[in-house]
């Protein structure tokens, strides 16, 4: 076997052998701080509805996105830069390009983690608007809202939602190095706002999304369902008038009205196109 089916095994090989030990981590983690903080007291995250399902997420969603990221790198390496071999976009890559390269490397991690926290922002606005809705509400379909849960994304929504905003800022020139720092962030972020956690880091709240911030966001609609879009800064929530975190209350249930939505991950990925 070699060529393109070759590079795609060796693709998710490498990406299992990231995956699987920092989810055991993460899990042994917030087993631990859940014990003693949980949001919603009940059933641990592992007697969770859905648990499935999400697991399934939580190993497709890297595979899939680390292979469409990549072959995005080099479509528009092609398209806009003219480069086709593969050395040269190697070298092209490698340390990034641009004037935007020449920054030290942690100013690069700076300036990708707020620019693409800001296209997020308003990207997350736009899926909860109209027929883009149908591929997002995936998301927020999870009932039992833990950690897990952070991966449960429809392809088109992570797609749009997050993979080209990655792709557009390592074409504008920052050095993919920098995932080496952002990479892990991300990924203990995204499970920490979706912990069953009743944290708000107190005045930090302004600063860097908590767990309480996110779950407010997946209630209803006139719960909070329509605030708290942003995924890292909540500064973006306070600017344009979307930041909710009442006081002395913890959100309670989440979910959406559409009982349509499949339980398994199957169903859930063709759900979107049946309406």
């Amino acid at each position: 076997m070699s060529g393109l089916p070759m590079e795609v095994i060796e693709v998710v090989g490498q990406t299992m052998a990231k995956v699987v030990p920092v989810t055991l981590a993460l899990a042994l983690v917030f087993t631990v701080l859940s014990h003693f903080w949980a949001c919603n007291p009940g059933k641990p995250w592992w007697r969770k509805r859905e648990l499935i399902t999400d697991i399934c997420y939580w190993f497709f969603v890297p595979v899939f996105a680390r292979i469409f990221r990549i072959g995005l790198l080099v479509l528009g390496a092609s398209i806009v830069f003219n480069i086709h071999e593969v050395d040269e976009l190697i070298a092209f890559y490698d340390n990034g390009h641009g004037p935007l390269a020449q920054l030290p490397l942690w100013v690069q991690a700076l300036l990708f983690l707020v620019a693409s926290d800001f296209m997020l922002y308003w990207l997350h606005r736009m899926f909860h608007s109209g027929d883009f809705w149908k591929y997002h509400a995936i998301h927020h379909s999870s009932e039992d809202l833990e950690w897990i849960s952070a991966a449960r994304f429809h392809p088109v929504n992570l797609f749009i939602g997050t993979i080209l905003v990655d792709v557009i800022l390592l074409m504008a020139g920052i050095s993919p190095n920098i995932m080496l720092w952002v990479g892990p962030f991300t990924t203990f972020h995204s499970a920490f706002v979706h912990a069953n956690l009743n944290w708000t880091l107190g005045p930090f709240k302004y600063v860097l999304a908590t767990p309480v911030f996110h779950r407010w966001h997946h209630t209803s609609l006139e719960e909070g369902g329509d605030t708290n879009f942003a995924g890292t800064f909540p500064i973006w929530d306070i600017l344009f008038g979307t930041f909710r975190m009442p006081e002395n209350r913890l959100p309670v249930a989440y979910g959406v009205d559409d009982q349509e939505i499949p339980n398994e991950i199957g169903g859930q990925l063709a759900y979107p196109f049946r309406h």
